[in-house]
């Protein structure tokens, strides 16, 4: 029989791994994005955005 212990697991193709990897880019490029949209809408409406009444 197998060894106990030893699994393998799913074992990825060249392909499927090229696809993981540009889908992990595309996500760390649109949070990116987001994060530097955030920033600057906070610069656009100013100081004045911390000073709201309660």
């Amino acid at each position: 029989m197998d060894e106990p212990g030893k699994d393998d697991g799913i074992v990825l193709t060249e392909a499927q791994k090229r696809a993981r990897r540009s889908r992990s880019i595309a996500i760390a490029v649109s949070l990116g994005v987001l994060v530097i949209l955030f920033y600057v809408m906070t610069l656009v409406k100013g100081p004045m955005v911390l000073v709201r009444p309660i």
